[in-house]
């Protein structure tokens, strides 16, 4: 598999995932991915919500940041016949998705414009799965990666494991070409990765440091100024 990029295309709405496309195959020729999630949306809850905003006010406010300023609703749209519409127009040579796959008749749309189908795996019983759905290649998401734990069969956070524990399972498990992804951020980690039978590694870069990307101005600014040692837990 060639190195590729993979813009993350979660918007709520088509056109700003348009206009992501058109600087793909405007800017190059080489092969691109572009990720989708493939979740079950969870129900708002206003309560809920207006609780996590009082409790983080206080940080927004020493950024400089208004909280009112940041939509609190749905964030992330998954995979709908909207996007598969879209996607027959562009025909990306790669798709991926997180948290599983979309239904079976949007997923074979996506098949059948030529594109290679790449999903995450928690667990080997998700990787068994995704190839039984035809996935071309599984990511082996290992414990330390990014922020969106891709769990789909089991929510139980006690079956995840860290990614060089998992990988080796997984590329045993099953036919397809496996990513590996989580805590691999230089050359040496995905050399690692490759001895363990992965045919690729997965880097990670934080979306907001991105030359293009959907966050508002001031959290973009201040997100890629803070140093990792200034992280809070």
């Amino acid at each position: 598999m060639p190195a590729v990029w993979a813009p993350a295309l979660r918007h709520a709405h088509c056109q700003p995932i348009r206009t992501e496309l058109l600087a793909i195959q405007e800017g190059t020729k080489r092969p691109y991915n572009v990720n989708f999630f493939a979740h079950t949306p969870p129900e708002i809850d206003a309560a809920r919500n207006l609780k996590w905003k009082n409790a983080l006010a206080p940080y927004y406010s020493e950024m400089g940041l208004n909280i009112e300023e940041f939509p609190s609703g749905q964030g992330r749209t998954p995979f709908n016949a909207e996007s598969a519409e879209l996607l027959e127009e562009f025909k990306p040579p790669y798709v991926s998705f997180h948290f599983g796959l979309p239904k079976p008749e949007l997923l074979k749309r996506v098949k059948a414009m030529g594109a290679q189908i790449i999903s995450s795996a928690t667990t080997v019983d998700e990787a068994l799965w995704l190839q039984a759905q035809g996935c071309d290649f599984i990511i082996a998401q290992g414990l330390e990666a990014g922020g969106h734990r891709g769990h789909f069969l089991n929510h139980d956070l006690n079956l995840q494991m860290g990614t060089f524990a998992l990988l080796p399972q997984i590329v045993k498990a099953v036919n397809v070409p496996v990513i590996a992804a989580g805590g691999i951020a230089s050359s040496k980690g995905v050399t690692a990765a490759m001895a363990l039978g992965a045919g690729a590694g997965a880097k990670w870069v934080p979306p907001t440091c991105w030359h293009r990307n959907a966050a508002p101005a001031p959290f973009t600014e201040k997100h890629c100024k803070v140093r990792l040692h200034a992280t809070r837990h």
